[in-house]
């Protein structure tokens, strides 16, 4: 703590986030010694969800996690104010404080509860209205370009941008393509080390997800920890139960990977040899379910179209037997 002290009374520090999550003491502490504000890893993506959230339902999701994420801490917060005078088996001041703040978190809590669990409610009757047509859902870690893909598959206008969670709310398009329509949904992206309390608030964004027939697993193929990011949206996809579905893996920002990881002495031979490599292994691993992308310089998207209007065609094949002469 000394030597996080120094350094920041050295650098003129005015804020200190720990990547991981902190107890209301611990960061009373970690103030009282350093004299820096400092906040936890939950703390922070709270804060830039708060900034993200548009609709009603991304709002009092957030606000719930707040919330959630406030009540435990309040103990810490209000030290200051616990037992000022009075002796053993005597309540202080600053307890009856922290009870009745606890009373009205509690109470606000349940309120939103109730509240997200009317827009729940409507949410699932919009689902459920969407009749026989094959939903199919872009998931990813945050910032992989899912909108962006979005906006391309779709000739729409979601907002995207090279943020965190610039998406907080599920946008839901008709898509056809050869005659073949089906819904498309863009999702929240996934990020390590999601706190709890968000992953609950956000059930109902999840629930897409989940209600999915087919998943678009786009990846920042130029992320150096592009691998580590496969894996927190595959533990993810299980714990919410939907990682048995028909999935595709989009590996995009293929323009980006190549900037990256090619110099221009690189001979064209040694630069086809190693995209021919990365290719094989991820095709491999996916067992043939792989495509390589740029969303932005709109390369291999006729690709894309085709394997994603194979996997409809499938799936309406095998629900709609009936029905799929009409359907293309």
């Amino acid at each position: 703590m000394e030597e996080i002290r120094d350094y920041c009374n050295g650098k003129n520090i005015d804020l200190l986030i720990f990547d991981d999550e902190l107890t209301g003491s611990q960061i009373q502490n970690i103030e009282k010694e350093t004299g820096v504000k400092t906040i936890d890893r939950s703390d922070l993506i709270l804060d830039i969800f708060a900034r993200r959230a548009r609709t009603a339902q991304a709002k009092v999701q957030v606000e719930l996690a707040q919330y959630q994420y406030l009540l435990p801490r309040l103990k810490g917060m209000w030290k200051h104010l616990e037992r000022q005078g009075g002796g053993i088996g005597t309540r202080g001041p600053g307890e009856t404080e922290i009870e009745t703040d606890r009373r009205i978190v509690k109470d606000k809590i349940s309120l939103l509860r109730k509240r997200l669990q009317e827009i729940d409610k409507q949410s699932f009757t919009q689902r459920k209205d969407r009749g026989e047509f094959i939903r199919v859902a872009l998931v990813g870690y945050t910032n992989v370009g899912k909108s962006t893909l979005m906006n391309l598959l779709t000739k729409s206008d979601v907002f995207a941008e090279n943020k965190l969670f610039a998406t907080l709310d599920t946008t839901t398009r008709k898509v056809v393509f050869e005659n073949t329509p089906f819904l498309l949904s863009d999702t929240v992206g996934f990020i390590r080390k999601l706190p709890h309390h968000l992953v609950e608030s956000f059930k109902s964004t999840l629930d897409e997800v989940r209600e999915a027939d087919i998943l678009l697993h786009v990846v920042d193929i130029s992320h150096p920890q592009h691998e580590e990011q496969i894996g927190v949206v595959n533990k993810t996809l299980q714990e919410i139960g939907a990682f048995e579905k028909p999935i595709l893996t989009i590996f995009n920002k293929m323009d980006m990977y190549a900037e990256k990881n090619f110099d221009e002495w690189l001979e064209d031979e040694v630069k086809e040899d190693i995209l021919r490599e990365l290719h094989e292994k991820w095709t491999n691993i996916t067992e043939g379910n792989a495509v390589f992308v740029s969303a932005t310089e709109r390369q291999n998207i006729d690709e894309l179209r085709t394997r994603i209007l194979n996997k409809v065609k499938d799936l309406y094949t095998i629900r709609y037997p009936y029905k799929t002469e009409y359907l293309y």
